[in-house]
């Protein structure tokens, strides 16, 4: 009986360490992939997405100031904004830009940066946000685009103050609640430009 009990024991406590080193493992493994999953999901709070149905943004370029850009707005029927148009610098214009024109204000309480989706043209565009319609300045920051559908993040620090091309003797951005958002093409030249928005959030 010894000779065949201490054998038979051994083995048995060897495959009870492995099975439990292998849960362990794969604990680990599964708690961490969820947990990623979860935070970066639950995360992000969409501003706005354009599946209402309802366009609520308007163009604003350089004919309020003598120029000939012409920008376009429209909703897509695959739910995305649609910001084209021609940027001309005759007349000292030379830019575009769609805003939102809702009567609404978002507080932004708990997040450290806008979650841009978006599909340009490989041009430079503009992501500004005014904390309300009645400031002179608002708050900015350019973002190259490659031509293909994108995910792009700002952090709030990165939005610095403008004003007509001046930049105000004024602190960052630092995500205060908001009521205007809006999307600028201006880079001194003569371009055809085209812009998709899927989606604006903050995380």
């Amino acid at each position: 009986m010894r000779n065949y009990f201490f054998p038979t024991l051994l083995v048995l406590v060897c495959l009870l360490s492995a099975c439990t080193v292998s849960q362990q493992k794969n604990a680990v493994g599964n708690t961490g992939a969820n947990t990623n999953v979860t935070n970066k999901t639950s995360g992000l709070r969409t501003i706005t997405d354009f599946t209402d149905n309802n366009l609520g943004w308007s163009i604003q370029d350089d004919r309020v100031m003598g120029g000939v850009s012409r920008g376009n707005a429209e909703l897509t029927e695959t739910g995305h904004l649609r910001f084209w148009g021609t940027v001309s610098l005759e007349n000292n214009g030379g830019f575009s830009s769609v805003q939102s024109n809702y009567d609404q204000t978002y507080d932004l309480e708990g997040t450290k940066k806008f979650v841009l989706r978006v599909k340009g043209d490989g041009k430079d565009y503009t992501f500004r946000v005014k904390r309300a319609r009645s400031e002179r300045h608002s708050y900015a920051h350019t973002f190259p685009t490659t031509g293909e559908w994108e995910t792009v993040e700002i952090p709030f620090g990165e939005l610095t103050p403008t004003f007509r091309g001046y930049t105000p003797n004024l602190p960052a951005y630092a995500g205060e609640p908001i009521n205007q958002l809006r999307f600028l093409i201006g880079n001194k030249k003569p371009q055809d430009f085209e812009l998709l928005v899927d989606r604006v959030g903050v995380e």
